[in-house]
């Protein structure tokens, strides 16, 4: 480090000057493509939950055709996309706030609500977007870890809520990266601690559905859901999340967060899809039954243990080869999937749900790696 870094590094916060809590990105095809030396079209890209069948046709021609200035700022107040989903959602627009992804609203629930030093409690293994925020933020976070099936521990993290004082509990359901579901009676224990519970359903259009509390949130004072286009809609690449929120916290949150997000091309993306739900959701069908398929055949696969997964990628067990000298063996052949470097996934690897020729890809490339 210069003197220079050395003296601009002084200026940080004391509490990130030492490290910096990095959060993981996955890289584009174009530089995993480069880094093997081989043409992009090459790359089997199963590390990012991405959508493989990308957005929809309204949303590409929607975007083709926007007659909206790409040199003034959006809406402000979100108006069109906020009706369109409380129309969709059977709610009030007044309870919804978008965001350039729910990574945003995720960074901005903690800000509103938490306090340096107060504390956040996470359930790992999780999305790692929650302690990020955190910590950036200033913020203390607290674990109470998953059951060794990757049920949660409910009364573990009951125990952890109320002995911490957490002003917030975050719990993605279908949960990333292990796929299962909050039934209701947890999130009644939940609730009933007092903390505020973030329910994430970043996944929940791959489960019908089934399992959803947005009804819930709409009448309860202390529990927010949080929804994405990334993942059913495959707009992950335009950032643009809702949320669904106590009226007052939606207020609050139209103040604190910046003014113009989403930008508009995610807007005119998102509200092209909404008109496009039954092509979308022939997309997110044929996921699913890709999913199966992929568990299916990595069960049948020597050494390999998969968990019931309600969202669209599959967590595998490598009990017979370390997971990351498997992932590093896959990558040599075009094929990127997810390794988590702590336990307990540390000897796992997620695979996203793709087309089925990429699933056929996998499977091929796995079987030839087991074997070898």
């Amino acid at each position: 480090m210069t003197e220079n870094d050395a003296a601009a590094r002084s200026w940080l916060r004391p509490d990130l000057r030492e490290s910096l809590p990095a959060y993981e990105p996955i890289e584009p095809p174009e530089v995993l493509a480069a880094r093997l030396g081989i043409p992009p079209e090459r790359i089997v890209k199963l590390d990012g939950n991405e959508n493989p069948y990308g957005m929809g046709d309204r949303a590409i021609a929607a975007l083709r055709a926007v007659p909206a200035d790409f040199a003034l700022y959006p809406d402000p107040e979100q108006r069109a996309l906020r009706a369109a989903l409380a129309l969709r959602m059977g709610l009030g627009a007044e309870q919804i706030v978008a965001g350039a992804g729910s990574d945003e609203l995720i960074d901005l629930m903690i800000r509103l609500l938490v306090a340096p030093g107060e504390t956040v409690v996470v359930c790992p293994p999780t999305f790692g977007m929650y302690r990020f925020s955190t910590l950036v933020q200033g913020g203390r976070v607290v674990e109470a870890p998953r059951k060794p099936d990757f049920g949660l521990d409910i009364d573990a993290t009951v125990v952890a809520i109320r002995s911490s004082g957490a002003r917030l509990v975050f719990i993605a359901s279908p949960n990333n990266p292990t796929g299962n579901l909050l039934s209701p009676e947890e999130l009644d224990a939940l609730l009933a601690t007092g903390t505020f519970v973030v329910v994430d359903e970043a996944y929940m259009e791959f489960t019908g559905e089934e399992g959803s509390v947005c009804r819930v949130a709409s009448g309860a004072p202390n529990l927010a859901v949080l929804r994405t286009f990334s993942k059913w809609a495959g707009l992950a690449g335009l950032r643009v999340g809702y949320g669904v929120f106590p009226h007052a916290i939606a207020e609050a949150l139209m103040v604190v967060k910046p003014p113009y997000t989403p930008n508009t091309a995610a807007t005119v993306a998102a509200l092209a899809s909404l008109e496009d739900l039954p092509a979308l959701m022939g997309r997110v069908e044929a996921i699913v039954r890709e999913r199966d398929r992929l568990a299916k055949a990595l069960g049948a696969l020597p050494g390999v243990r998969t968990f019931p997964s309600r969202a669209n990628f599959v967590l595998a067990r490598f009990t017979d080869r370390p997971a990351r000298e498997v992932r590093d063996a896959l990558r040599q052949r075009g094929i990127f999937v997810r390794h988590f470097d702590q336990p307990p996934v540390d000897d796992c690897l997620r695979i996203t749900a793709g087309r089925p020729e990429q699933t056929d890809a996998v499977i091929a490339a796995l079987t030839e790696v087991l074997h070898g």
